[in-house]
């Protein structure tokens, strides 16, 4: 599905963001990335849709080489790739309607977009998904009238009615409560799950990336230092990633809530796969 082969970033000042990264993410595979800040993660991401020029290797979606695609096609193939940005990146003046069919932009001519004139099936998959995600009352709110959980969520339905093959996520609860947070975690996993969709998730709480995310990217120093099950992450592999400190509780799994719920999840994942 996905194939990230000696992926580097180096910076006109020389700091080298990533150090010959190689991750590989199949088909209906969500993985989590950990790692302390300037650990490379969200360069990573960015990378692998371009929004971020990497300086060496390869990035290969399905049968497809990314790194080398200039115009058109790179447009064309940014359709297959939805994200999730941190601050949410919506625009604060229009509906959450309109900020999820701004998705379908990259299908959508320049004049039927800029009068936001959109096929009923487009519209009709924007209120399905505005149903799931639980904001369909909130159709026609101005986005800067939204909290941030449901601003997150918008972010969630406008990436998804891209009907991409891979969902990029940055670091989508760091301004979110912990409730809110799990709830928007249980969110993106089950929506991943329906729709059969790959997604590597930046997150910065270990403790809820165990929770929701089968496996994990450790990265250090631009640095894949661990890559496997998220119950493998013990005090030694935690501080191979973050530094010395007081693991004990962090790896033993303790997050709260319902105990049940992540093996539900996993195996959900497992099945879907």
């Amino acid at each position: 599905m996905l194939r990230i082969q000696g992926l580097t970033k180096t910076y006109s000042n020389g700091e080298t963001a990533l150090k010959g990264v190689s991750v590989s993410v199949g088909a209906g595979e969500i993985i989590g990335l950990i790692g302390p800040s300037g650990a490379g993660k969200s360069t990573l991401i960015r990378c692998v849709n371009r929004l971020i020029e990497p300086s060496a290797g390869s990035v290969q979606l399905g049968a497809v080489e990314l790194t080398g695609l200039t115009g058109g096609a790179l447009r064309r193939q940014r359709r297959q790739i939805g994200m999730i940005f941190q601050e949410y990146a919506l625009i604060e003046r229009l509906t959450v309607m309109e900020n999820v069919l701004a998705g379908r932009l990259g299908y959508t001519g320049f004049w039927r977009s800029w009068f936001r004139r959109f096929a009923q099936v487009d519209i009709d998959r924007a209120i399905a998904l505005l149903e799931r995600v639980g904001l369909i009352e909130h159709i026609d709110k101005r986005a800067d009238a939204l909290s941030g959980g449901q601003r997150q969520r918008v972010g969630i339905a406008r990436a998804l009615i891209q009907q991409p093959k891979l969902l990029l996520v940055d670091e989508p609860t760091a301004s979110l409560d912990p409730k809110t947070s799990r709830s928007v975690m249980r969110l993106l996993t089950e929506l991943c799950i329906e729709s059969r969709l790959a997604a590597i998730v930046n997150i910065h709480d270990v403790a809820l990336a165990q929770a929701f995310l089968p496996r994990i990217v450790g990265l250090n120093a631009g640095t894949v230092v661990y890559d496997g099950p998220s119950s493998g992450l013990s005090a030694d592999v935690l501080t191979s990633i973050y530094g010395e400190e007081d693991w004990a509780r962090t790896a033993a799994g303790g997050v709260g809530g319902d105990d049940d719920e992540e093996p539900e999840i996993f195996a959900r994942l497992e099945s879907a796969q």
